[in-house]
Formats: C-alpha cells, sequence, structure tokens
C-alpha cells in the first residue's frame, strides 16, 4: 500500500514521499482510504459557526461565561438545540429550523476575519 501511496503522490502531484512518516502516515484518514473525508471538517466548522452565532443570540451573555471557563450554558444549548435532534434530521434541515436560514458561509467568514484580524493585526 505505502509503494502505492508514494507512486500516486508522483504521479498526481510531483512530489518524492521520502519517507512513510512524511508520506501515508502523515493522516490516518489516508491510510485507510478516507480521503474524501477531508471536506467534512470544513462543512462542519461552517455549520459550528453559523449555530454557535445562533446560541450567542439566544445566551447574551454565553462569550462572557465562556472566557470564564462556563461552558454549562453552551452544552444545554448545544444537547437540547443539536444532540437530541442531529439523527432526526439532515443537517441542512436541522440549521434551517434552528437558525432560520440554510447552511451560510457568511457565519464562518465573519468569524474567520475576526479571529485571524486579532491574532495578525489585519
Amino acid at each position: 500500500m505505502e509503494a502505492a501511496w508514494n507512486e500516486r503522490y508522483m504521479n498526481y502531484m510531483d512530489v518524492e514521499v521520502p519517507d512513510a512518516l512524511h508520506g501515508i502516515l502523515q493522516d490516518i484518514h489516508w491510510a485507510y482510504g478516507n480521503i474524501g473525508y477531508f471536506p467534512t471538517y470544513s462543512l462542519g466548522s461552517f455549520y459550528a459557526a453559523q449555530f454557535f452565532q445562533k446560541a450567542v443570540i439566544d445566551l447574551p451573555d454565553l462569550e462572557t461565561q465562556m472566557q470564564q471557563g462556563k461552558t454549562d450554558a453552551l452544552l444545554g444549548w448545544l444537547r437540547t438545540n443539536i444532540h437530541q435532534k442531529g439523527q432526526l434530521h439532515s443537517a441542512n434541515d436541522l440549521c434551517q429550523q434552528l437558525t432560520g436560514e440554510t447552511l451560510n458561509f457568511d457565519y464562518f467568514y465573519q468569524y474567520a476575519v475576526q479571529k485571524y484580524s486579532a491574532i495578525y493585526g489585519l
């Protein structure tokens, strides 16, 4: 399997893999063929930003609580609004029901701009 990985890495990206650590073993998902799994990380982040914005509306002092290390209110909100409904609806239907709109990338974009502007002084 490692030889096939290295061969495809070279064919697809013109990159020679020096060893397994920098090739097939660099991520567990790749080693067992879940390469298509990576987009779900992005989708999860997009939904999370939108859900968090709704949580902030529903729990006005949420950010203050979190800064103090208090996460019980958010956990309760998640259990009520997401966790107990997660398998009953598609992600987009749940998002529509909870936030009043389908997945909207703008929430993640706003989060990323705010976060990275603060970190890098943008």
